[in-house]
């Protein structure tokens, strides 16, 4: 699928382990970018990369690397439109990013991974989710400023659903049978 005009894109490849990704970022009249991650009160936060690589056009770039003490680390280079690729860890199977422009998104995530039970995973709004044929998933978000993953594995939601049976059970035996009870001994 082509982006659409207007918006740069940004493409996240999760790892089949769900331990880290590689992010492809278009960037664009620039000189500078910093690998930050969004913190829990929405603050950048300093990103761990490796694996970096800018290039224009598909021809690699020259680029300088800094990371100062408690700041994100970043890249710079001579002013112009780029991509940027680097690989980054996952945590707890989360994956959010805000830009200062509008991004068309694309996230893939391997087979064995889900985002499809809304009590084990999370999506921001507007996210349009793709089964593949090759059993992976696609979630697309169009001219975003930022989005927002939560995804899941098989045990997690083999888990989910031991504890609502369990639960269920709690329910039937704390509730209904002394309700049975009750009304029979009122009778």
């Amino acid at each position: 699928m082509a982006p659409f005009a207007g918006a740069l894109s940004a493409d996240y490849i999760i790892f089949s382990n769900g331990t880290a990704y590689e992010a492809i970022v278009e960037i664009n009249d620039t000189a500078r970018y910093e690998f930050t991650d969004v913190g829990f009160m929405g603050e950048n936060v300093p990103l761990t990369v490796g694996d970096i690589r800018l290039t224009a056009n598909g021809t690699p770039v020259p680029f300088n690397t800094s990371t100062p003490w408690g700041r994100p680390g970043s890249i710079t280079f001579e002013k112009g439109n780029y991509t940027v690729s680097y690989t980054a860890p996952l945590r707890d199977n989360h994956l959010q990013a805000v830009f200062t422009r509008p991004y068309h998104v694309n996230v893939t995530i391997p087979e064995e991974f889900n985002v499809q039970n809304p009590l084990l995973a999370g999506l921001s709004s507007g996210a349009n989710v793709t089964k593949n044929p090759d059993n992976t998933t696609t979630v697309r978000w169009n001219r975003t400023y930022a989005f927002d993953l939560r995804f899941y594995d098989d045990t997690r939601e083999q888990i989910l659903y031991f504890f609502l049976q369990f639960m269920g059970i709690l329910i039937v035996v704390l509730v209904v049978v002394p309700y049975i009870l009750s009304m029979k001994a009122s009778e």
